[in-house]
C-alpha cells in the first residue's frame, strides 16, 4: 500500500468526525442557519481559541495550496476550496495532500528520478 492512501484515510475520518457534530447540531439546534452556526463557535473562549487556531491553519493552507498547485501544475486543485468550507479543513487537506503525492509521483516518473529515495 502506498503512503499517500493513509491521506484519504485520513481524509475520510475528518469528514466523518466533523459531519458527526454538524449532523449533531442540525438535529438538535433550534436555528440551524449557518450564523447560529458560526455565532456557537465563539460561545467560550476555548472554542474561541480553537476558531482562531482553525482559521489561522486553513488560510496558511489555502494560500500554500494554491502556490503549490500552482507551482506543480496540479490539477483540480481548486476543488480544495470549495471542499475546505463545504464539507471541512479536516478532509480537505488531506485530500490535497493525496493529490500532490499522486501529481510527484507521476512526474517522478516521466522526468525519471525518484522522489521517495
Amino acid at each position: 500500500m502506498k503512503f499517500r492512501f493513509i491521506y484519504l484515510l485520513l481524509a475520510l475520518i475528518g469528514l466523518i468526525a466533523t459531519w458527526y457534530f454538524n449532523f449533531q447540531f442540525y438535529a438538535t439546534a433550534n436555528d440551524t442557519s449557518i450564523i447560529n452556526f458560526i455565532n456557537q463557535t465563539v460561545t467560550t473562549i476555548p472554542a474561541k481559541s480553537i476558531s482562531a487556531d482553525i482559521s489561522v491553519v486553513a488560510t496558511t493552507f489555502l494560500i500554500w495550496m494554491v502556490h503549490e498547485s500552482l507551482r506543480l501544475k496540479i490539477k483540480y486543485w481548486w476543488i480544495i476550496i470549495p471542499l475546505t468550507f463545504l464539507v471541512a479543513l479536516a478532509c480537505s487537506f488531506p485530500v490535497f495532500l493525496f493529490m500532490r503525492d499522486r501529481h510527484l509521483e507521476r512526474l517522478s516518473k516521466t522526468e525519471g528520478h525518484d522522489i521517495y529515495n
